[in-house]
């Protein structure tokens, strides 16, 4: 295998060795791998399919040259994932989750550190130095300990403990820095300095773009197979790739991947790139709706998210700004409260528990839908970076679990049994029916409330049955459909409010169709609220939702 390391800034071509950290000619530490593209087009799909499908497959294009398959601990593969109840809530349906949670160490950094480590072995090194706010740590301490290299790993105070520990567990050694991750960076790079120590650069780092890349390659042939071939090129791509960021390592090796695929004919097209920050720490987003070419240092983060607290991107933002630019993609801007939102959503809505920072990306799907930038019609891949740690009490709020107290010893088994049982679930949570005659959408509607908290759920599938469900039931709210068959919901709603017992009801109103004005003059006074199908996920309907059944 060949393949040459070329300087991004002066196009001097180099030698690959780990240690060289800058281009010998003009001293930048930009640069990339490049390979024979036209060889390695013609003869690649024949290769492949007669390996696993795993990292490790895509190898003519990763800069290790003899791969060390006893060091490799399962990277890559990671699912590509439809998500069917997003896609409906969204009016999206071509929503993919690429599940990297299903990594080694349940992180899309096993890739980076897979890679890295082997390079290293290959080239005799024995010790390196990280800096990380966690995940990257974890990676690097799983495979180094695999491959018998010595980790340095610097990371903040705020790195939660348990993470903390898991990066001793692997034997490295852990260096608790109390201040800022680029501050902690700082840090690490002195040490390494003063030791002659290899250094993990983040995206200045060779291996580690040409690791992430991998996830492109990925998820042109896992969506070739769900959705078939383009036109006249072997592989698929999506319209979009949806990331949340830091450093912005991962895009950028994933629209490299993206880019080499199109120069070999594998595909013909770049996906528009995503990239997502917490509003908290969005140096990348912020300059970008300001049109800058250098990023703004953001100097003091005020983000709970802390693995996305990069303040000084640097370079970084310079190259996803021109793949954004080049793909008419869009940077976009997260709140932590709209991150933990998203985090409730995937998991009672896919179940997919993720971390505080792959929900971040999701999020930001759900604004860009919103916001039109992402169509109907667009076929989006989100990457789901990383599997969260036990959830913290702050995400999953209070009554989050019930304590269940035993028998006593003045009770009889069963009647011990019965008392613990009953202390459960409550006396009755909010009732709400919903009275819609699509299936389909009566899904959509239970699924949304359900992620968003404890409702006991009735569904009626036409006016008439509607109607006697609510009279039996007398819910705290009804989300009602118009245009029905047996009675439509204009019947239903003056039938409820002719009689005592169910004229004070909430009544939220979800129509697909335009009302006219007579229409809308006979709904109104008779109910709460009037939603368009499709606008579920606005917190406009969720706040109205709460409001109503307090």
């Amino acid at each position: 295998m060949s393949f040459i390391i070329k300087c991004i800034d002066c196009g001097h071509n180099a030698p690959y060795y780990p240690t060289s950290t800058t281009c010998p000619k003009c001293n930048s530490q930009w640069r990339e791998a490049e390979y024979d593209y036209e060889a390695i087009g013609k003869t690649l799909l024949v290769k492949l399919a007669a390996r696993p499908f795993n990292l490790w497959r895509y190898r003519e294009l990763l800069p290790v040259r003899n791969p060390n398959i006893n060091l490799s601990l399962g990277e890559g593969g990671t699912p590509l994932i439809r998500a069917v109840n997003l896609g409906m809530m969204l009016g999206c349906p071509n929503i993919y989750i690429k599940d990297e949670r299903q990594g080694p160490t349940a992180s899309f950094k096993d890739r980076q550190a897979s890679v890295t480590i082997a390079a290293l072995k290959e080239a005799g090194i024995t010790e390196m130095v990280a800096a990380s706010t966690g995940n990257v740590a974890i990676s690097y301490s799983a495979y180094a300990s695999r491959a018998g290299v010595k980790l340095w790993a610097f990371v903040t105070s705020l790195v939660p403990a348990m993470k903390m520990r898991e990066i001793a567990l692997y034997g490295s050694q852990v260096i608790k820095i109390t201040g800022s991750y680029d501050q902690c960076k700082q840090v690490a790079s002195e040490f390494a300095h003063q030791r002659h120590l290899y250094q993990d650069l983040g995206a200045r780092t060779i291996t580690s773009i040409e690791a992430m890349k991998t996830i492109a390659y990925e998820i042109a042939e896992q969506l070739t197979a769900i959705q078939g071939a383009d036109e006249e090129v072997p592989w698929r791509t999506p319209d979009w790739y949806v990331q949340s960021i830091s450093g912005g390592m991962g895009p950028i090796g994933v629209y490299k991947g993206f880019r080499e695929m199109k120069q070999m004919g594998l595909v013909n097209r770049i996906p528009a790139f995503a990239p997502i920050q917490a509003e908290g720490c969005a140096p990348m987003v912020d300059s970008w709706k300001k049109g800058l070419e250098k990023a703004e240092p953001v100097t003091s983060p005020k983000t709970r998210i802390e693995t996305l607290a990069t303040g000084t991107p640097g370079r970084s933002y310079e190259l996803l700004r021109e793949y954004v630019n080049n793909t008419n993609g869009a940077f976009e801007s997260v709140s932590d409260e709209d991150a933990f939102r998203a985090m409730h959503v995937l998991a009672k809505m896919e179940g997919i528990s993720a971390e505080p920072a792959a929900a971040v990306a999701f999020a930001g799907l759900f604004k860009l839908i919103r916001a039109g930038i992402i169509k109907p019609s667009d076929t989006v891949v989100v990457n789901c970076t990383g599997h969260t740690m036990p959830a913290e009490p702050g995400i999953l709020g209070d009554n989050w679990s019930r304590d269940v107290k035993l028998m006593t010893s003045q009770q009889t088994p069963q009647e011990g049994l019965l008392s613990a049982l009953s202390q459960v679930a409550p006396e009755r949570f909010p009732k709400i029916v919903i009275v819609e005659d699509t299936a389909e959408a009566r899904r959509l509607i239970r699924r949304i409330l359900q992620s968003q908290g404890s409702f006991t759920i009735l569904e009626a599938s036409n006016g008439r049955e509607g109607l006697e469900l609510i009279q039996r039931e007398l819910p705290d709210l009804v989300i009602l459909d118009l245009m029905m068959p047996e009675m439509d919901g204009f019947t239903v709603i003056e039938s409820l409010r002719a009689k005592t017992e169910t004229a004070t009801i909430p009544v939220i109103v979800a129509t697909a169709k335009e009302l006219t004005t007579d229409e809308k003059s006979r709904l109104s006074g008779q109910i709460q609220s009037l939603m368009q199908k499709g606008d579920f996920l606005n917190d406009e309907f969720l706040e109205e939702v709460k409001a109503l059944i307090k």
